[in-house]
C-alpha cells in the first residue's frame, strides 16, 4: 500500500489537509474548441482572448504534479461523426449543445465542431498529455457522466481531485458537483479555470467554495506540492 503524504493545501474557505498520494488533477476541456480562435467557442461568439494564462497556468500545474506522482487526467469533450453519442433529438445534449445547434444552423460546418478527429476536438498542443497521463473521453459536461472516470479514480484509490480547465460554469462546475456527490474532495484551481459568459467566474466560485469543495490558486497548489517533491525530502 502507497504510505501517506499529507499536505496542507491553503484552499478556500478553510484550508484542506489531503493526502498527495490519494490526489489526482483532473484537466477539463483543454481542448481547441474551447481555447483557440477558430474553435467552436470563438465561433459561436464566447470570448477566448484570455485562453494563454489559463493554458500556462493549467501546464504548470500539472508538470508539478507529475513531478510529485499525482496522475494527470485529461477530460476530451467530443461526439462522433455519425452523432451516435449524441442521441438525436430525444436527447437534451441535442438541443442545449452551442456546437450542435451551430451546425445544424450552418450544415457547411457539420462535422467541424467537437468532432472526434478533428483539430477542433484536439487538446491544444501546449497541453498535449505526456507519457504516463490518462485521457478519458466524454460527450455530456460532466466527466463522470457515461465514461469510466470513476473506475480510473477508484482504482488508484484516488480521494482528492484538483481540477482545472473550462469552461468554468459548465463543465468544470458539473464535473466538481458530481465529485462531491460521489465523495471526493474537489479543489478547483482558479486561475487555471475559465469561464463562458460574464459573471460566471465568480458565480462558480461561490457555488464551489460555498457547497460543493475548496479554492486554491496554481501558485499556492504548486508550493504546497513542493513540500512533497523528491527534493525537498533529500
Amino acid at each position: 500500500m502507497t504510505p501517506s503524504r499529507l499536505v496542507s493545501l491553503p484552499t478556500r474557505p478553510e484550508p484542506l489537509t489531503v493526502d498527495v498520494a490519494r490526489t489526482a488533477l483532473i484537466v477539463v476541456d483543454m481542448q481547441n474548441a474551447y481555447c483557440s480562435k477558430g474553435g467552436y467557442f470563438d465561433r459561436v461568439g464566447f470570448d477566448v482572448s484570455g485562453s494563454a494564462p489559463i493554458i500556462a497556468e493549467t501546464r504548470r500545474t500539472a508538470d508539478a504534479c507529475r513531478a510529485v506522482g499525482v496522475p494527470v487526467i485529461y477530460l476530451q469533450m467530443g461526439f462522433d461523426a455519425e452523432g451516435l453519442d449524441v442521441g438525436g433529438a430525444g436527447s437534451p445534449m441535442w438541443h442545449k449543445s452551442n456546437a450542435l445547434r451551430f451546425m445544424r444552423a450552418h450544415p457547411e460546418h457539420a462535422g467541424q465542431l467537437l468532432t472526434k478527429g478533428t483539430w477542433d476536438h484536439a487538446i491544444v498542443d501546449e497541453l498535449a498529455p505526456a507519457p504516463g497521463d490518462i485521457v478519458v473521453p466524454k460527450a455530456r459536461y460532466s466527466g463522470f457522466a457515461g465514461t469510466n472516470l470513476d473506475q480510473v479514480l477508484s482504482a488508484r484509490k484516488i480521494e482528492t481531485v484538483l481540477v482545472c480547465g473550462v469552461a468554468t460554469n459548465v463543465c468544470v462546475e458539473s464535473t466538481v458537483r458530481d465529485a462531491h456527490h460521489r465523495e471526493y474532495f474537489p479543489v478547483m484551481i482558479t486561475d487555471a479555470t475559465s469561464a463562458a459568459g460574464p459573471g460566471q467566474q465568480e458565480a462558480t466560485e461561490y457555488n464551489i467554495a460555498t457547497f460543493f469543495g475548496w479554492l486554491t490558486t496554481g501558485q499556492d497548489l504548486r508550493d504546497a506540492l513542493r513540500q512533497n517533491s523528491p527534493a525537498s525530502s533529500d
